[in-house]
Order: C-alpha cells, then sequence, then structure tokens
C-alpha cells in the first residue's frame, strides 16, 4: 500500500470515526463525505458516474455478485450464462454455483495465447442468456481480451455484459463506456489501495439482486456498515493511479521487456506464455523446459525474489493452471511455469539482479532433471 493511501486513511480510524450511514450528527456525516469523494475518485479512473459505483470488500465479492445477483433477478425459468474458460476462480466457482441451480453455463474456449475470439461469444448467445462475463486482462499470463468488440456484441443482443478488471484497473486505460459494459468488478490492492475493498461498476437500469441483505447501505444494494478507512484508501489509490497511468505503463512495460530479453538470451527452452502483445504491462509468464516451477520459485524466494508459479490465490495447489491448459499447455509444461509481475518501485536493477539469479537457477535445476532434454520445449 502506498504511503500516501495510508495518510489518508489514518483519521477514518481514530477521529473521524462516525459511521456513515449515521449522517444525523458530525461524525456520521464527516464519514458519509469522505465516502462519496471515494466514490468520485474511483468513478472517475473508469468513465463512471460515481452513482454507478458500489462499494464491496474486494474483487471476489464483486465477481460473485455480477453472477450470482443477475441469476436472481432473472426473468423466465431458463437462465444462460457466457464466460471463458480462462476466467478467474470468483468467477467460475460462481457459475458453477448458479449451475448447480439450474442455471446453464457456456465456456468459451481460449487460443494458445489466452485469447478469446468474439465470434464464439457471438455464436453462444442464446435467448435466455442472461449474462456475458469476460476478463479484460489474465491474472496469471497477462492476456488483454477484445473486450470493446466483445461489449458491442453483447450490447447489441441485449445482454448484460460483467467484465472483471480486477488486473487492470490502475494498469492499464478502463473505460466501461468504451468496453460497452453493464457490470465491472475492480480491487483495492491491486493499485496500491488496502486489501479488503473493492468496487463494483453497475450501469443504471441493470437488473441485479443484492448478494448481501440486511441495512440499506449502499442504496439498498449492498448491506453492511461502510468500511469507511478501506473506502477512502481506495478512493485515493485511484486518484493516484489515474494521474500516473500513462508513466506506470511505460515503467512497466519497459521492466517486462527487460526481464523477457534477458530471460531468453541466458535461458535456453523457454516459452513466453500469453499473447506477445496484447498483455499486461507488469506481467510476464514463461514456461523454462525440464523443471518445476515451484522449484525456481522456492530458490528465487531463498534470493529475496517473490515470483508465483500461477495465480496468486492457488500458488500452494499442486494441480496444473486452468489457464495454462485451456491454452494447451501440456502438464509438464505448466508445471514449469513462472509468473513475474513489476509494479511501481521496481527497477532496472531488480530486472537484472532476477535475470543472473534465474539463469543460475535453472541450470542447477537442469543439472539434476531426470526430464530435462535439451531442445525439447
Amino acid at each position: 500500500m502506498r504511503t500516501e493511501v495510508l495518510q489518508a486513511m489514518v483519521p477514518y480510524f481514530i477521529d473521524c470515526f462516525g459511521n456513515a450511514s449515521s449522517a444525523l450528527y458530525a461524525l456520521g456525516r464527516a464519514s458519509r463525505d469522505a465516502v462519496e469523494a471515494a466514490r468520485r475518485q474511483v468513478a472517475g479512473l473508469i468513465g463512471a458516474k460515481p452513482a454507478e459505483i458500489y462499494f464491496t470488500s474486494g474483487g471476489s465479492e464483486a465477481d460473485n455478485w455480477a453472477v450470482k445477483g443477475i441469476f436472481a433477478a432473472r426473468k423466465g425459468d431458463s437462465a444462460h450464462v457466457i464466460t471463458t474458460a480462462i476466467e478467474h476462480h470468483a468467477l467460475l466457482h460462481a457459475c458453477d454455483s448458479i449451475e448447480k441451480m439450474g442455471a446453464e453455463i457456456t465456456r468459451v474456449p481460449v487460443d494458445s495465447t489466452g485469447m478469446a475470439d468474439p465470434a464464439d461469444i457471438r455464436r453462444a448467445i442464446r435467448p435466455d442468456t442472461i449474462l456475458i462475463s469476460v476478463m479484460h486482462a489474465n491474472n496469471e499470463v497477462g492476456t488483454i481480451q477484445p473486450i470493446a468488440e466483445i461489449g458491442a456484441i453483447a450490447e447489441e443482443a441485449g445482454v448484460p455484459f460483467h467484465v472483471d478488471a480486477v488486473q487492470t484497473v490502475g494498469h492499464y486505460p478502463v473505460n466501461v463506456e468504451e468496453m460497452h459494459c453493464s457490470l465491472l468488478s475492480l480491487s483495492g490492492h491491486k493499485l496500491y489501495g488496502p486489501k479488503g475493498v473493492g468496487a463494483m461498476f453497475l450501469r443504471k437500469g441493470t437488473r441485479i439482486r443484492n448478494l448481501i441483505d440486511g441495512g440499506g447501505q449502499e442504496n439498498s444494494l449492498r448491506a453492511g456498515t461502510e468500511n469507511v478507512p478501506g473506502i477512502v484508501g481506495l478512493g485515493k489509490a485511484a486518484e493516484l493511479a489515474g494521474a500516473e497511468l500513462e508513466e506506470s505503463i511505460r515503467h512497466e512495460s519497459a521492466l517486462r521487456d527487460r526481464l523477457r530479453k534477458a530471460i531468453e538470451e541466458s535461458v535456453p527452452d523457454v516459452n513466453l506464455n500469453g499473447h506477445p502483445d496484447m498483455r499486461l504491462p507488469n506481467n510476464l509468464n514463461m514456461s523454462f523446459a525440464g523443471v518445476e516451477g515451484e522449484g525456481i520459485l522456492l530458490r528465487l524466494d531463498y534470493a529475496g525474489v517473490c515470483v508465483s508459479t500461477g495465480s496468486a490465490c492457488t500458488t500452494g495447489s499442486l494441480d496444473p493452471s486452468h489457464v495454462l491448459m485451456a491454452m494447451g499447455l501440456k502438464h509438464e509444461q505448466a508445471h514449469g511455469s513462472v509468473r513475474f509481475t513489476f509494479g511501481k518501485d521496481n527497477s532496472k536493477a531488480d530486472v537484472d539482479y532476477v535475470a543472473g539469479v534465474l539463469a543460475d537457477t535453472v541450470r542447477k535445476l537442469r543439472d539434476i532433471s531426470p526430464t530435462y532434454v535439451p531442445g525439447n520445449v
């Protein structure tokens, strides 16, 4: 979390501790004013109206709300949802949940770069399709989807369109009007805000039911006493991200490209996972033939480098990445994959250090690997 974000939050833990829903007294009004200011800040980052921003506990809640809330508000007996095979587990598991309640789910495949074909989504639309949900950029391989084209297809068909933009908000341009989306999820900790707070963009007129029942908070659509410090932090993070977005993209993409070049020059038998061009500025996912990604992760951790072998939410799992498998990688390729991500505080020196440690790590692991065959990628 950025220092500026923490500084903005601190007063709302200590001095301005009022309940934002109790606006009859001064402390409550101060908290309410802070929440509404944050709503404007978040809306400004994604090109939305403040009244269309609803605060949540994070991206997972927003994804679940989109799927389950639209399903609960459906008209008629049948319900069909279209998504892709590489969505975040928060979205896929929410679809699994409504599938058990009678919904039909179409999980559109992706190509070898992790890209979905808008034509496949168009072909999947049925008269009972109640929702199309496609992530803006994949959290594991960084592939950016043709969201505006998919959104136009959904709009033409009159189907609500949800975008999981957790990975892109604050790192890549996001505009809800250009995306033609009805709903969009974002999360605070992905843009240097606090963990445990996020937001849902919900276009006016979209039919949706509550995910959390209780009081009348968030225009009676999301019950629960507002997390005022967290919301203030999210708002400040959104403001800073918007002001620095262009520089952030330039800085992160330069580090990404520098590390990719260094790896390809110093380590043989490696493959880039994800689209070579349409990818997140801060994401690099590569497969290393003949070694386990977990082995690389542990050795790099010992050297002070934090990486992931897949989604940060499932790093402890022994199952191969569902994203890489959907892209057509073999089990051994998926297990030999590592994800590197970059941020505003990383430097060229960091990249050069990682490249050197990584080359030595892969060489040592391949020396003891019974499966590594040079040239077999």
